[in-house]
């Protein structure tokens, strides 16, 4: 609420109140809602102190709430001799009850008036409206005021207030500029004396127009009535948003304040400060100014009487076209899009962008490759930074022979919306870039039974050559080792189940244990590794063994049938029978140790060599009390690690072993007796022939015998 030179001013926040609040006048008579048509006609009257008391009626969630509020307010200014104003909805014109007849009045001008008046005036005032070719009508103030027409008498001011277009008023032209004015006289009988006041407003409804150079104009006479024809304009003041500043100060601001011959002309810059912008979607986007013109011009007639004439305007702009702009800022170097959208107007927000018919809202998620980033400036406009990776997988690629690079194009869908409506506005971009051709890459996804990798397929394919280790990526090589292969036009896919050739196996527990996968990517000519994707997951599985490069063995063993004898996994062992289990649980056991070590068996053919252990269950520390309880037949858990002897030339030549692949593992499950297996395990312990050898408890830096 704020208190200006010559009225009252009340700004809600229609997110506070709803979209349509509403208001009431509150006074010692009553409450009245404050309509149209109410608030054209009815005001505070009074000439130093107005209070204003008015209700708020807002809605939230559903219900109306009222707020009272109220606000007293002394004028700036003191009331001049006589003052007009032209509102958006209502003329006034008051004048001081202290002037005396104007000298300059001409006789003629009041004979039929006099004439009428004299011959029907009473005590009570009446009130004659003029018009041209018109018949003078007295009407008494209660017939006036039943037509929309207010009168009011003040400690020192007589006030008239009209609406505009009501029946008594009339529409001419002055100079080109449309004029509405309303000329009445207000008269009372005095015993023999006749008390008579004219009162005149005319006001310019001139529209405005824009002239597409950056102005908004609006023009009114000089002379706006002929009966105001004697006065002189002395000042014009300025400004917008209630704010009136001399004609010079407005000038410094931008402001153009002209005379062509009789007519004032405004000029107002399209950025004034007090201006309101807004945007508009029509197909395209646009935009437009509103202005709350303020004008005062004041006049003297011959006797030194100020008139002071004030106009409030609303003034529109038309629709005006306001572009937005892409940039193309990508550095090549960077292997990254970078694409500036800018003068974006403030009421406009991003709302999402559509990637190569892709849609991502924004602020885009962290997981996000690409980003967007908005950029402030001080005149009031903003923009916004997309960044794009070249590899990113919503842009295209396409392969150009002619140039041997990969073409990659984005193309760029903004929706834009307005605010506070949500309005949606979109602008379309593209971009290209030419790059060296790079190596494809797989997406990998983990399962419970292994990896899946995926390839889109591009154009360049044809340059590279895709690898298991050393091995050409084929059907033949699928089917060889057990991958699930399926290649069409659109993607290669690859299942690689676990335990199956190329994987690779780290911190193995019983809770799990993580293996890798690598794909490696050759130049097909130089057969040069250029990428590889490797992707690694965490697995779990009953049963595992695992035969290493470096000549160490470790198996997860299921035990659960052998326990059924009475044993207990963490207290088994191996041949040797201080070669007990890494970890236990209730039905399994993690052992893991040097082949050449806790007793293992070393099995030799022409073509493979195969190191072999056992696990036991230790009777002394059963849970069965009588030996004779054990069943005569218990489950056998044989290990075994095989290496083919041609990844292994040098494995009596050095002192640490070593292959060339992976060795492949068995866990063997096999019933057998107990008395056979206690022999067993003695014959294993004395056997020296040569394709079956006890290995020596050395450690792996030690000579093998």
């Amino acid at each position: 609420m704020e208190c200006r030179d010559r009225y009252f001013m009340i700004a809600v926040d229609l997110s506070f109140t709803g979209p349509e609040p509403r208001f009431e006048a509150v006074d010692e008579t009553g409450v009245y809602p404050i309509t149209k048509q109410y608030a054209a006609k009815c005001g505070y009257r009074d000439d130093e102190v107005f209070t204003f008391n008015f209700n708020l009626i807002a809605t939230h969630e559903g219900k109306e709430v009222t707020y009272a509020l109220n606000k007293t307010c002394s004028p700036a200014l003191p009331w001049s001799p006589r003052e007009v104003t032209c509102e958006a909805n209502y003329m006034e014109v008051s004048v001081r009850s202290d002037v005396a007849c104007p000298t300059g009045t001409k006789k003629d001008d009041w004979d039929a008036v006099v004439q009428t008046a004299y011959a029907s005036a009473i005590s009570d005032w009446q009130v004659m409206f003029q018009r041209v070719e018109q018949e003078l009508v007295p009407m008494n103030l209660t017939e006036v005021h039943k037509q929309g027409y207010a009168f009011d008498l003040t400690d020192g001011r007589l006030v008239f207030r009209t609406p505009y277009g009501q029946p008594d008023s009339f529409s001419t032209e002055v100079n080109g500029v449309p004029v509405e004015v309303v000329h009445a006289t207000l008269f009372s009988r005095q015993s023999w004396v006749v008390l008579m006041v004219d009162l005149v407003a005319a006001c310019s409804m001139h529209e405005g127009s824009y002239d597409y150079s950056g102005y908004m104009m609006w023009e009114t006479p000089e002379v706006l009535h002929p009966l105001v024809s004697g006065l002189h304009m002395m000042q014009v003041n300025i400004g917008v948003s209630g704010e009136l500043v001399e004609q010079p100060v407005a000038e410094e601001r931008g402001y153009i304040v002209e005379k062509h011959n009789t007519t004032v002309q405004i000029s107002i810059p399209y950025n004034a400060e007090g201006g309101y912008r807004k945007s508009f979607v029509s197909g395209d986007l646009y935009e437009f100014y509103v202005f709350d013109l303020y004008l005062e011009q004041i006049s003297v007639d011959e006797d030194h009487i100020d008139t002071r004439l004030r106009f409030h305007r609303t003034l529109a702009t038309p629709l005006l076209p306001r572009p937005v702009f892409t940039e193309n800022r990508t550095v090549l170097e960077e292997r990254t899009f970078a694409v500036y959208l800018g003068d974006v107007p403030e009421d406009v927000a991003l709302a999402a962008v559509h990637l190569n018919g892709q849609e991502f809202t924004v602020p885009f998620t962290n997981a996000s490759s690409h980003t967007i980033t908005e950029v402030v400036h001080p005149n009031n406009t903003h923009g916004f930074t997309l960044k794009v990776p070249f590899d990113d997988p919503v842009v295209i690629q396409q392969f150009c022979k002619e140039d041997a690079a990969m073409q990659l194009r984005l193309d760029i869908n903004y929706t834009l919306v307005v605010l506070p409506e949500n309005e949606p506005y979109c602008h379309l971009a593209s971009v290209m870039a030419l790059t060296d051709v790079s190596p494809p890459a797989f997406d990998a996804v983990c399962s419970e039974s292994g990896i899946s990798f995926k390839l889109d397929h591009r154009p360049s394919d044809y340059l590279w050559e895709l690898c298991i280790g050393s091995d050409p990526l084929t059907s033949e090589l699928a089917a060889q080792h057990g991958y699930i292969m399926s290649n069409d036009s659109q993607s290669l896919l690859l299942d690689v189940p676990l335990f199956t050739h190329g994987f690779e196996y780290k911190d193995i527990t019983l809770k799990g244990f993580f293996g890798t996968f690598e794909i490696l990517v050759q130049n097909r000519e130089t057969s040069e590794v250029q990428s590889s994707t490797v992707k690694t997951c965490p697995f779990s599985t009953t049963e595992l063994i695992m035969c290493s490069t470096d000549g160490r063995m470790t198996a997860v063993a299921d035990l659960s049938l052998a326990i059924q004898g009475g044993g207990v996994p963490a207290r088994t062992n191996l041949i040797n029978k201080y070669c007990g289990p890494k970890e236990a649980d209730g039905t399994r056991a993690l052992f893991s140790f040097p082949l050449n070590s806790c007793g293992s068996i070393v099995k030799l053919n022409k073509d493979n060599v195969t190191y072999e252990n056992e696990i036991f269950f230790s009777r002394k520390f059963s849970s069965v009390k009588n030996p004779a309880d054990f069943s005569n037949d218990i489950e056998r858990v044989t290990i075994q690690c095989t290496y083919p002897l041609a990844g292994l030339y040098r494995l009596f030549s050095v002192y640490r072993f070593e292959s060339d692949t992976a060795g492949v593992g068995r866990i063997v499950h096999s019933a057998r007796s107990t008395e056979e297996s206690h022999h067993q395990a003695l014959d294993y312990a004395s056997n020296t022939t040569a394709c079956y050898q006890t290995l020596p408890e050395t450690s792996l830096n030690e000579t093998w015998s």
